[in-house]
């Protein structure tokens, strides 16, 4: 994936609305000031493997998840002009990734990591696929969730 877009029509006011999104996440606590192509970069790289088959324990996915979360945060804070020249790199990922996961509303993942309204793309589900040796954590994910088999008397 090319992550170079034609970024040389961007005006002054453009490139600071993402240096001050940037600096104003780190000052929400994210480790650095990352960059809009760092992080898609980031997030095509946890798309691809998702789609491979995630290999990974559920603390580092919903870690690897933080990328995407960083996007969504950043989105609002820069100009229309940057959303658009990134947006066709975005759009194709996110609907990758929503093809290789089950959307279960976090129910799986939030067995093993406290997910909150708004968390962000922790909550949407896990990897449809995993490469693991330890499927028992995993297991809910291979199936889509029953929300009827919950609420049915016993």
């Amino acid at each position: 994936m090319d992550l170079d877009p034609d970024d040389s029509h961007f005006s002054a006011e453009d490139l600071e609305s993402v240096r001050a999104a940037s600096s104003a996440l780190h000052q929400q606590g994210w480790r650095k000031e990352f960059t809009i192509e760092e992080m898609i970069g980031k997030w095509a790289w946890l798309v691809a493997r998702v789609e491979r088959g995630y290999s990974d324990l559920v603390d580092e996915y919903t870690n690897d998840l933080y990328c995407r979360d960083w996007l969504a945060k950043v989105w609002p804070q820069v100009t229309h002009p940057v959303r658009s020249c990134w947006h066709s790199m975005l759009q194709p990922l996110d609907e990758r990734f929503r093809a290789a996961t089950i959307e279960d509303g976090g129910l799986a993942v939030g067995r093993y990591h406290q997910i909150t309204l708004g968390m962000g793309w922790c909550g949407i589900g896990g990897p449809r696929s995993l490469s693991v040796t330890w499927p028992r954590l995993w297991a809910p994910l291979k199936r889509p969730l029953d929300p009827q088999a919950n609420s049915t008397a016993h």
